[in-house]
């Protein structure tokens, strides 16, 4: 019988499963698998890790932070995409041209993930760069809210030709503060009217169309005094105001900007209390330990099946075949 998956993602160690992992993986709680640059050494051995992990538990999800330029987990046997900002920079002046360039983008992310085995990247980033954030930087497609929605809509489009689910982050907007939340915990005072008319504009406009959403390890106090992940304010109003009916992962619950919310296991249950439905906790087994326990009596929700890569799985070898990924995949290589 198959198992219903758990409200929790982990990390793993290296390129195989350790026996640890293998025990922690047949865990009720864990529903997901994240991976990280040193567990990929090329495309065909996160195929076999892929492989590996689902002979175990076949229903769990497995994802990967793959955005290109500085945010490329995978390297070796897949395109070195160049940072979102590079796609976007021509598109005033040639705006069909860039569009389609994107969509492109987002197709031939979505074929060489779903060929290594996985099942989601977490992709596009909707953030807009005002030149504050150097975490967010050229990770955002333009310092233009108008440009991002239309960008980032485009690479949706094309993840979802190539069968692939899309996840925009950082809700309700990182761009706007220069702390990085992986070391400390950001606070943007701007009020919430300038946020709706910027760094809210994308998450808006393509809420209808994403698949997932992660918030933000920021405190924009003009709303909340809690961090948008553990916002119930907020995800409320991700849930009701713009209509979104995916899954909400929490950020990385070991990063520095989740700290206010107290140990591991309280912010695990704050996260989920305020309407998380997938807990991502990274480099600290101890604390992914506490918030498996913590996490015993919360089963995760139904929507988090559907991220599951539903297709029959490209082969890796095979894409060179495909006219549309030769031609995307040397321009695309040709700005990265």
């Amino acid at each position: 019988m198959t198992q219903s998956l758990g409200p929790v993602m982990l990390d793993l160690e290296g390129t195989a499963l350790t026996a640890e992992e293998r025990r922690l993986l047949k865990r009720p709680e864990v529903g997901g698998v994240i991976l990280f640059a040193r567990n990929t050494e090329s495309a065909e051995q996160v195929r076999a890790l892929a492989g590996e992990i689902r002979r175990l538990r076949p229903e769990l999800l497995l994802a990967i932070d793959q955005e290109g330029g500085r945010v490329q987990r995978l390297r070796e046997g897949v395109t070195r995409l160049p940072p979102m900002g590079r796609l976007g920079a021509g598109f005033a002046d040639r705006p069909e041209v860039v569009q389609r360039l994107c969509q492109d983008a987002g197709w031939l992310l979505g074929m060489e993930m779903a060929a290594c085995g996985l099942d989601l990247s977490f992709a596009p980033v909707l953030d807009v760069d005002d030149g504050t954030s150097s975490v967010i930087g050229d990770r955002s497609f333009s310092a233009d809210p108008e440009a991002v929605a239309t960008l980032a809509g485009a690479f949706v489009n094309g993840l979802h030709e190539a069968g692939m689910v899309a996840v925009g982050k950082h809700f309700p907007g990182h761009g706007g503060v220069a702390a990085d939340s992986h070391h400390e915990l950001p606070v943007d005072p701007r009020p919430l009217e300038a946020l709706r008319e910027r760094d809210l504009l994308p998450f808006t406009r393509l809420a209808a169309r994403l698949d997932g959403v992660m918030p933000a390890h920021v405190v924009y106090a003009d709303f909340d005094p809690r961090p948008a992940g553990f916002s119930p304010a907020w995800l409320g109003m991700l849930r009701q105001s713009l209509g979104f009916k995916g899954v909400i992962f929490s950020d990385d619950l070991s990063m520095a900007g989740a700290a206010s919310a107290g140990t591991p296991a309280e912010r695990a249950l704050a996260a989920l209390n305020a309407g998380c439905d997938m807990l991502l906790v990274c480099n600290d087994r101890a604390a992914a330990l506490e918030v498996l326990d913590a996490c015993r009596d919360r089963p995760g929700a139904s929507r988090l099946a559907k991220l599951r890569y539903g297709r029959a799985r490209p082969e890796l070898g095979c894409l060179a075949a495909l006219s549309r990924w030769r031609r995307v995949h040397a321009h695309l290589e040709s700005l990265g």
